[in-house]
């Protein structure tokens, strides 16, 4: 039964990685030709907008092999190990970094939506800080919850 709950998760986790690479492959450039359109008295907006998304989509990534090392751990019956905890910390610091790559560019969202009358796209910007933001707690607390029950986990085997 853990297998199957694991490999379903494994599937998820590519899953999740699948649009997000469709949106850097397809969307993303139509994005930067959309702001260099906008913007035309800046000749570097269009790179500036690729480079962006794609500086965001590395640490996206990262955080998702780190998931599914994760699930391997789990699968391997090592979820109560040093590696699980060094993984959730890999995972909240990617969090951190989408957060903070977002916070940085929301005047590049302010602009363009701005220019667009686009309120929406402000909205998007903050729905991914909101969530890597999120992510990032939810990875601190299991870290911290991990900690502890292998203090604990240790304290029983050297009790018997």
């Amino acid at each position: 039964m853990k297998q199957v709950s694991t490999l379903f998760l494994k599937v998820a986790v590519v899953l999740i990685g699948i649009p997000i690479l469709a949106l850097c492959i397809f969307l993303v450039p139509e994005i930067a030709k959309f702001a260099a359109e906008l913007f035309p008295n800046i000749t570097y907006i269009k790179y500036l907008v690729i480079i962006y998304f794609y500086l965001t989509a590395i640490p996206f990534y990262f955080a998702l092999y780190q998931a599914f090392k994760l699930l391997i751990y789990i699968d391997k019956s090592k979820a109560f190990s040093e590696l699980s905890i060094r993984t959730l910390k890999n995972i909240k610091f990617c969090a951190i970094i989408i957060t903070t790559l977002y916070v940085v560019g929301m005047p590049l969202f302010y602009f363009i939506a701005e220019m667009d009358d686009a309120p929406g796209i402000i909205v998007i910007g903050m729905v991914v800080i909101f969530a890597s933001l999120v992510i990032a707690v939810f990875a601190a607390v299991l870290e911290k919850l991990l900690k502890d029950a292998i203090v604990l986990k240790s304290e029983n085997d050297l009790t018997v």
